[in-house]
């Protein structure tokens, strides 16, 4: 098939269209388009089958509504390309148009060669202010898009549309999850075909995981200033492509290879979500590279300061925010979205600081055009959608404020449960609270059960480990001097400040994991866990981790705790079991309607808690009562062994967090000693 352009290229008008943005291929040609409000002019620069000389320089002929279109005949899958934008080069207005500055395509579907870091990526000359203009070629040190065929065999593929109900989550990084895996062939670790290979697939299946939740796999850009460091972007919230998956994680070069791994997913029942990055791009602000965006049309796409629109308006903390407010930057937004379900079929998204795609003029705006696009969005209503509800910015802190159908972090359960588990004071009625799905923050709108997605540890902060092994952070490899990352991690290294060989110590680090995972199995909503907190998996204190592409941050396979994986994968299984989880939120005692469960807490006397109880220290108990089912009893003790007096009748234990192996079941009645540090689990016996 015809990989460079031919000679004698002529465009051809009647064929042109300016609804499908980016290089469509039609099985004839290439159907080129990009939207730029502000341009005066736009070229297509065609480049050679390696992305290395330019063979053509084309002005694209039509323009209709800001985008600029042309068709030309003879062009084929493998065509390596890229944009000269020319306008007004006015800072001071918003405007950065540099036509010396080969751009990407916002549309790319795939891109060939890396990013260089030189000077001449820079719109300005480097050393001065902004408001100079280089007039150096970029093109050499810039990646170029390439044309793709989209065609792949879907026929033996189906969405699995799991119920949130059923859903648990596990957070992952491509490269990270398989990098140490012994079982997984060298050459496809760190790739997409080392993900989808039966050794981790058949882990995650004896888990119980239900969804894989990848962070970002769109292109993203490797920091300038890690580089110099000897450093990286591991975690890769620096988005260059919303469409082009990051090449390094392809084996095979090849778009295949991400459907393959998607299918094996969904062969083994697991659905895979992306974590993605709309609310910036890699530009970062006014000072930084002109690469897609920038020079295609700064003022379209990016907010800018209402005060001096030289300026970037950032609410993300990464240098300048997108403005999803503008249609035909909200419109490549969804179509990305849409992109990824219909050509890759992936299950669902995580937003990463989803409250900066609410922002309109007065703020965060909750019924907002981006969340109001997406509820009516015929593709999207049948995907996963979860929100990381805050941003930086002024009243960015939104959690409990999404509209449905979206689903949201919960920072609440993740701070709420480890202070309870190192036994801070004061927090019982919160930790209530998470056990039963957050209702204060998202019992209303009509909101689920299952709005709130719970965590104990997520790829930003300290796994789940690492909680229980170090009071502070060591974040010292960053190169920031250790003043990176969070401080407020509600640690406690139980004895030692990372690694010992103190038996004591290291038998009460896995009995608060395991009580750990076993109140986050336990809580209404949907749970997520950190890839390597089933197995014991460490960082070494470092809380930040997002630029150590090395065996810090890889999952320590072969360290793995054996023990601990069973553990969780019994707590999983059990809570699939009983149907913990339910789409309504539980009744208080007395006031259930016979559909929703009641939620009864119960003093270690036995007897229904007052408020002045909930000051107190002891063993706490959960009982919900089932219309449908057998009723569940759950009492989460964080001190010492204690007396906890059950409701009348047999009660079936199933799970107390401080086995080390499998529970016995065993039925009980009347008065039982709570094991300290643990987590116990009862179902009433049909023989009571």
């Amino acid at each position: 098939m015809l990989k460079v352009a031919p000679k004698g290229l002529a465009f051809d008008r009647a064929s042109a269209r300016p609804s499908v943005l980016g290089a469509e291929y039609d099985g004839d040609g290439v159907n080129f388009a990009l939207f730029s409000d502000h341009a005066e002019r736009v070229q297509l620069c065609l480049f050679d089958e390696d992305g290395v000389t330019e063979t053509a320089r084309l002005d694209l002929p039509e323009m209709e509504g800001g985008i600029w279109y042309g068709y030309l005949p003879g062009l084929a899958p493998g065509q390596a390309y890229g944009y000269r934008v020319h306008g007004a080069y006015a800072p001071e207005e918003g405007h950065r148009f540099n036509a010396n500055k080969l751009l990407l395509d916002p549309y790319a579907r795939q891109l060939t060669g890396v990013l260089d870091w030189d000077d001449s990526l820079f719109g300005y000359e480097i050393g001065t202010d902004d408001l100079s203009f280089d007039v150096r070629d970029s093109a050499a040190f810039m990646p170029k898009a390439r044309v793709v065929d989209p065609a792949y065999d879907w026929s033996a593929d189906r969405a699995l549309l799991r119920p949130w109900e059923e859903t648990v989550i596990y957070e992952a990084h491509v490269k990270g999850l398989t990098m140490r895996h012994d079982g997984v062939v060298q050459a496809d670790r760190g790739t997409f075909a080392g993900l989808a290979s039966p050794p981790v697939i058949d882990h995650l299946k004896a888990l119980g995981i239900t969804a894989i939740e990848l962070l970002p796999v769109q292109s993203f850009v490797q920091d300038r200033h890690l580089l110099e460091q000897g450093l990286s972007n591991y975690w890769g919230y620096n988005t260059l492509s919303f469409f082009a998956p990051n090449a390094p994680y392809l084996k095979t070069g090849q778009l295949s290879e991400i459907k393959d791994a998607i299918r094996r997913f969904h062969e083994a029942g697991i659905e895979v979500l992306l974590d993605v990055v709309y609310n910036h791009t890699a530009e970062g602000n006014e000072m930084g590279p002109t690469l897609s965006f920038r020079g295609i049309d700064n003022a379209s796409y990016y907010l800018l300061s209402p005060e001096n629109p030289r300026h970037s308006f950032d609410t993300t903390g990464c240098g300048n925010t997108l403005n999803v407010a503008h249609p035909m930057v909200l419109r490549m937004v969804l179509d990305s979205l849409r992109y990824w379900v219909q050509v890759m079929h992936v299950d669902g998204f995580r937003f990463d600081l989803a409250s900066t795609l609410g922002r309109e003029s007065a703020g965060f705006e909750r019924e907002g055009s981006f969340f109001a696009a997406i509820r009516q969005d015929p593709v999207l209503a049948h995907v996963k959608l979860i929100a990381e509800p805050w941003d930086i910015g002024e009243g960015g802190y939104q959690v409990g404020g999404f509209p449905w159908p979206f689903r949201e972090w919960n920072d609440k359960a993740r701070d709420d449960l480890r202070s309870f588990w190192r036994r801070d004071g004061g927090v019982r009625g919160s930790v209530s609270q998470r056990l039963l799905g957050s209702p204060v923050q998202f019992h209303h709108s009509r909101r689920p059960a299952t709005t709130s997605v719970n965590f104990l540890a997520a790829h930003d902060g300290f796994t789940l480990w690492d909680c229980l092994s170090y009071d502070q952070k060591h974040n010292e490899a960053n190169g920031e001097g250790n003043a990176d990352g969070h401080d407020n991690n509600l640690s406690h290294n139980m004895g030692a400040e990372g690694p010992t060989e103190d038996a004591g110590i290291l038998h009460g680090r896995a009995r608060r994991a395991r009580a750990l995972l076993a109140s986050l199995m336990m809580s209404q909503g949907v749970p997520m866990i950190l890839a390597g907190d089933e197995m014991g998996n460490s960082q070494h204190g470092n809380n930040n981790a997002y630029c150590q592409d090395n065996e810090l941050a890889w999952i320590d396979w072969p360290g793995a705790d054996a023990g601990l994986t069973r553990s969780t994968a019994q707590m999983i299984a059990l809570r699939q079991e009983l149907g913990l989880a339910n789409r309504r939120f539980a009744a208080g005692a007395g006031d259930g309607d016979g559909v929703a469960d009641e939620a009864v807490w119960l003093h270690a006397d036995g007897r229904e808690m007052a408020d002045g109880d909930w000051e107190q220290e002891g063993p706490l108990g959960l009982l919900l009562r089932r219309a449908a089912r057998a009723d569940v009893l759950v009492i989460l003790n964080a001190g010492d062994d204690a007396g906890f007096v059950l409701p009348e009748g047999a009660w079936l234990r199933r799970l107390c967090s401080a086995d080390e192996g499998e529970t016995a079941p065993e039925v009980m009645q009347g008065e039982i000693t709570a094991a300290g540090q643990a987590v116990l689990v009862l179902v009433e016996s049909a023989g009571g």
